[in-house]
């Protein structure tokens, strides 16, 4: 990944600051931690552990690392190489907090992931507005105006004026959005009487679709469509509520095959705090928080088109198990596979002459070591 977009982030940074730049981005795959101070502990330049803890400081407040200038055109170029030009793009927005930390992104849907394009952090807690809505989105909608864009939101996001934005908006470039309401929105069609979608009489296995809605009493926003839809019983499990989605898209089918895959960011969210970098655990002030989330998104997607090629080249049985009885779905993301692929590559250069003695002492699997040593070399030249 590194060797393919050598030539834009050396532009930017210094050959030294190029190099502290990869040590970081390898421990953060390493050790799977973003606090400074686990960081700096070990950061293999041999000063002392305070001058490290200092360099790395210095290296996150780069102006350097500015998300449009240095982020944007890799996201582009590797949104170009996986999707056509004019195809329709899923782009989904969402807020994750921790403690006083509020991260506010938005992320494009790529096989089942997302991988995360912009982001900003809100200097409060709760839910976001309108404006800061608007901020985090426009610069997407210049970077990707070659593509038709489907924007998803959940109901933090249920402000019909956004909406109504991205409707303007939709006259000059391919926009679609599909946000996700609370029951208690009102709405109405042509000359009925106001009534929120809870009074809609949604029951488990239902499904609806109204076209040319208008939504809210305070200001009347019309000619919206609503797909609704209550999940059925299944194995036990119970959807508490119906979803109801306000949406420019025409149909149902169309409306619930987009918003399901808002899933992707969620699963982003967990890989980025508990399943992949504990961004969490991060105490870092905003500008150095903004900088290390930039490194975070750069790993996570470098990480995720390793997966990728893992699963292309069929090595990906090497380093997880990747079906499972009465198991539909697969068990491992591309990033989940790209992540420990290189750990295993790792562990293998470090404990190398422990496991020759240890193959040496089973010559019965010689044969099973060989496909096992070529996969690990496939792996290698991948990662």
């Amino acid at each position: 990944f590194l060797a393919v977009y050598e030539s834009h982030f050396t532009k930017h940074l210094t050959q030294t600051q190029f190099e502290a730049f990869r040590i970081l981005l390898w421990l953060l795959t390493v050790h799977k931690q973003v606090r400074i101070e686990r960081l700096a502990a070990c950061f293999p330049l041999p000063i002392l552990y305070q001058s490290r803890r200092k360099h790395i400081q210095r290296f996150l407040v780069l102006s350097a690392l500015a998300i449009p200038r240095f982020w944007f055109p890799v996201i582009k170029a590797i949104i170009c190489k996986e999707f056509k030009t004019g195809s329709r793009l899923i782009i989904t927005i969402d807020r994750t907090q921790w403690k006083d930390k509020n991260v506010f992104m938005v992320a494009v849907i790529w096989k089942k992931l997302a991988l995360p394009i912009y982001w900003t952090l809100l200097g409060k807690r709760g839910a976001s507005r309108l404006s800061e809505q608007q901020a985090l989105i426009q610069p997407v909608l210049c970077l990707l105006k070659n593509y038709e864009l489907v924007i998803l939101g959940d109901r933090e996001f249920h402000s019909v004026k956004l909406a109504y934005w991205l409707k303007q908006k939709s006259k000059k470039q391919k926009l679609f959005f599909a946000f996700r309401q609370k029951q208690g929105t009102n709405q109405k069609k042509d000359d009925e009487d106001y009534q929120t979608f809870s009074q809609l009489g949604m029951k488990p296995g239902m499904k609806m679709f109204l076209t040319g809605v208008s939504v809210t009493k305070n200001k009347e926003f019309g000619n919206f469509n609503v797909g609704a839809y209550w999940k059925r019983k299944y194995k036990g499990k119970q959807e508490k509520e119906p979803w109801f989605i306000l949406t420019n898209l025409d149909s149902l089918s169309e409306v619930l095959k987009v918003y399901r895959a808002r899933a992707g960011i969620e699963a982003m969210f967990k890989d980025c705090k508990t399943g992949g970098y504990n961004w969490e655990g991060s105490k870092a002030n905003n500008k150095r928080l903004n900088s290390l989330i930039l490194l975070i998104a750069i790993s996570y997607t470098a990480t995720s088109l390793k997966g990728k090629t893992f699963r292309q080249t069929n090595q990906g049985k090497y380093i997880a198990r990747l079906t499972e009885k009465s198991r539909h779905d697969r068990r491992h993301s591309n990033f989940w596979i790209g992540l420990y692929g290189s750990l295993w590559i790792h562990a293998w250069e470090f404990c190398s002459d422990f496991i020759s003695i240890m193959m040496s002492n089973n010559p019965q699997k010689l044969n099973n070591y060989k496909k096992g040593l070529q996969a690990m070399s496939i792996i290698d030249k991948t990662a």
